[in-house]
Parts: structure tokens; C-alpha cells; sequence
């Protein structure tokens, strides 16, 4: 089998993020792969109630329509606030699936009466690695931190401009990649996978 690894996403900046994370780790002998890269097939609606459900149901599409290994990720923001919400959701907490801007002014306004102390958040990542008739696994990381009143930064995306981590005074959108890398928690969740990585890289 092909030293080659399907992210499963159409989001260019968080294919980019991973691509920098398995770079970074080691495994840049393995070819890494978008859904641009291959022909396209029907992708199934985000319908779980997890983000563990929705990452193995896209990695589980993705490798049966390819044939290919693939690493797929669900991931949002939870509000403690607004019950673990927008939560499976984040993407389309404004209605319209992808639409940034309109999603974090949505949460801005949930939050407008929340006080400081009470605003407390947490980016969740769940990621799944798949292949075909071998191997399935899941893996969570979660980045806590808090809301912040107005957005700042013009890295990253999607909840980014409004979340401060744990320990920072800067948000998430003012952090540099290779910063943002080191602790996000896509970042934490790609790295939960990489033993599977490694081990699917040394047997092929």
C-alpha cells in the first residue's frame, strides 16, 4: 500500500495546519492528501452527536470512496455558558454552514450579558484515522480558555478572533501558526494519533 494519507477536508487552512503538524512530527515521507487531490464523491451530512461520531463517519466516506488511509476531523467550540453549545454545530450556528463572521457575532450576541467570569470556553477536536479493512481509531483534544467581548487577529479562523487559551492574553487569531500548533486542539488531537501514524508509516 501507498505511503499516502487523505485529509479529509476542503478547508484549506485547517489542511494546511495538519499538513505543518505531520511535517513537523517525522512524517513527511508520508504524502499528504485533500479532497481536492481526489475525485469527488458524495459526502454524507454532518448528522452525529459527537464530534468522535462525525470524524469517523467522514474518515470511514472518505476511505471507502478512495482506498485510501484517511485522517478526518470534527471540531467547534464549546460555550459553558451556552450549555456545551455551539458544540457539533459550530459551523453552522448562524444557519448557513461555513459563514465565519455571521457564526461569531451569533455567539458574541448570546454572550452579550454574560459576565467575565462566567465566560468560559473550550475548542474541541475529535480525530479520526481509517483504513480500509485494517484499522479504525479516534482520538479527542480539547484547548480550555474564555470569550472575549470584541474579536481580535487576523490568523487562524472560525472562532479564533474571540478565544483567549489558558494561560495567554493574546487570542487564538493572534497566536503564529507554529504557536497555535503547539497547543491547539487540533494540534493536541493530531498528536493523540500520531503513534497509529507512525505505526501505518513503518509497515508500509
Amino acid at each position: 500500500m501507498s505511503r499516502r494519507i487523505l485529509l479529509a477536508t476542503r478547508n484549506a487552512k485547517k489542511l494546511e495546519e495538519l499538513r505543518r503538524i505531520l511535517l513537523k512530527r517525522g512524517l513527511g515521507e508520508v504524502e499528504v492528501l485533500g479532497l481536492s487531490d481526489v475525485d469527488e464523491f458524495p459526502e454524507a451530512p454532518e448528522t452525529g452527536a459527537t464530534f468522535e461520531e462525525n470524524a469517523l463517519a467522514k474518515a470511514h466516506d472518505a476511505a471507502k470512496a478512495t482506498g485510501l488511509p484517511a485522517i478526518a476531523d470534527d471540531s467547534g467550540l464549546s460555550v459553558d455558558a451556552l450549555g456545551g453549545m455551539p458544540g457539533v454545530l459550530s459551523a453552522r450556528w448562524a444557519g448557513r454552514h461555513g459563514d465565519d463572521q455571521a457564526n461569531l457575532e451569533l455567539v458574541l450576541n448570546q454572550l452579550r450579558d454574560t459576565p467575565d467570569e462566567r465566560r468560559g470556553a473550550s475548542f474541541v477536536c475529535a480525530a479520526a484515522f481509517v483504513v480500509p479493512d485494517e484499522q479504525e481509531v479516534v482520538v479527542r483534544g480539547e484547548w480550555p480558555g474564555t470569550i472575549i467581548r470584541e474579536p481580535r487577529g487576523t490568523n487562524g479562523f472560525g472562532y479564533d478572533p474571540i478565544f483567549v487559551p489558558e494561560g495567554e492574553s493574546r487570542t487564538s487569531a493572534e497566536l503564529d501558526p507554529a504557536e497555535k500548533d503547539s497547543s491547539s486542539h487540533r494540534g493536541r488531537a493530531l498528536r493523540a494519533l500520531l503513534p497509529y501514524l507512525w505505526e501505518f508509516a513503518q509497515t508500509r
